[in-house]
């Protein structure tokens, strides 16, 4: 999954926003700005990932071929 897709980057962006008032308020340098927005984006990539994760349907389980009825099983041990 490309960490640059649409919902990635909404998420990371919408985490951001505490992180880009506090710099527009003066409490963080840009440099601690910029460097809490790229977490945002990191974070963002795992919460989409473990959305899809936990969204996507479970793979059925292949059944399991039963013996043929029409012929008996033999499990006698062999001599």
């Amino acid at each position: 999954m490309s960490p640059l897709r649409w919902d990635v980057l909404l998420v990371g962006f919408v985490l951001a926003v505490p992180v880009l008032a506090l710099g527009l308020r003066g409490d963080l340098s840009t440099e601690e700005m910029m460097n809490c927005v790229l977490w945002c984006l990191g974070a963002g990539w795992v919460a989409v990932a473990l959305l899809r994760l936990a969204s996507t349907p479970r793979t059925p389980a292949t059944p399991v071929q039963a013996d043929d009825p029409a012929e008996p099983a033999d499990h006698s041990p062999a001599v």
